[in-house]
């Protein structure tokens, strides 16, 4: 993908986040030493993605059938993660087949539907592009805690239907967004391998983001720009201020707050 197109792609990106991934979270991301947490975290993090899309299908749209059949898809990855069982059957299982049923069958459910399984295929299978880089370096995956970035937006979500639902498309589309934006800028300080495969993914992390927004839009009914830019300033804060743990997606390593 050459220069052109990329920026054509990331323009929406910058122009729906508040803030730029901070010089000093790359500067600390390109250090050689940093680089099997980057991939650890960043292969954690597909895991996360795919299983948000999961409970939102399983708690908003489908099932008790299809419900279960999600969660057992997801179990050789959640394996490999939380008990670092590795199944043979898990580069298979990115490809998995399931018919949704939904609790009701309308138009909503549908293009949630769909754009949810699109979504989870691929955090699947960049799942298993991560690990496969994991092993053909010698690094092993080992635990590492969850950062707080996730948690602390999702404190922002509303409490009360259809708002909360609205909330967690939103931040799932500030989260795309922000995977877009890192991998882009990171990418040039990585090595040939690394530079090609996270300018892979920033096509499928931009539709991601796009697809949440356009969820939102239609769960909420209303303009939901003011709720946009509400959350979208608390991602920018978690961004910008300095954060004890280097992750995917931590804050700035050295600085208290940094200029958007």
């Amino acid at each position: 993908m050459s220069s052109d197109p990329i920026q054509k792609l990331l323009a929406p990106v910058h122009e729906f986040l508040h803030c730029a991934t901070p010089n000093e979270w790359i500067a600390e991301a390109r250090r050689p030493e940093h680089l099997p947490a980057l991939l650890v975290d960043h292969m954690n993090c597909e895991l996360k993605a795919a299983q948000t899309a999961i409970m939102l299908l399983r708690k908003y749209a489908v099932d008790k059938n299809t419900a279960q059949a999600l969660a057992q898809w997801a179990k050789p990855f959640e394996d490999m993660v939380y008990f670092r069982r590795y199944s043979p059957e898990l580069a298979g299982a990115k490809n998995g087949q399931i018919q949704l049923v939904y609790k009701q069958d309308n138009e909503f459910n549908r293009e949630f539907g769909s754009a949810m399984m699109r979504l989870i295929k691929e955090e699947f299978h960049h799942f298993v592009q991560v690990l496969e880089i994991l092993e053909q370096r010698d690094i092993p995956y080992h635990s590492l805690s969850a950062g707080r970035y996730a948690k602390g937006l999702m404190r922002c979500a509303r409490t009360h239907e259809p708002a909360t639902l609205v909330d967690k498309l939103i931040i799932g589309g500030l989260i795309e967004a922000r995977s877009c934006e890192r991998f882009a800028k990171l990418a040039p300080f990585l090595d040939d391998e690394l530079k090609q495969f996270y300018v892979s993914l920033l096509r499928s992390e931009a539709r991601h983001f796009k697809d949440y927004l356009a969820l939102a839009n239609s769960v909420a009914g209303e303009c939901i720009d003011a709720r946009v830019q509400y959350l979208a300033a608390k991602e920018a804060e978690l961004i910008q201020s300095s954060d004890p743990e280097f992750r995917f997606h931590s804050g700035s390593p050295l600085a208290e707050v940094l200029a958007s």
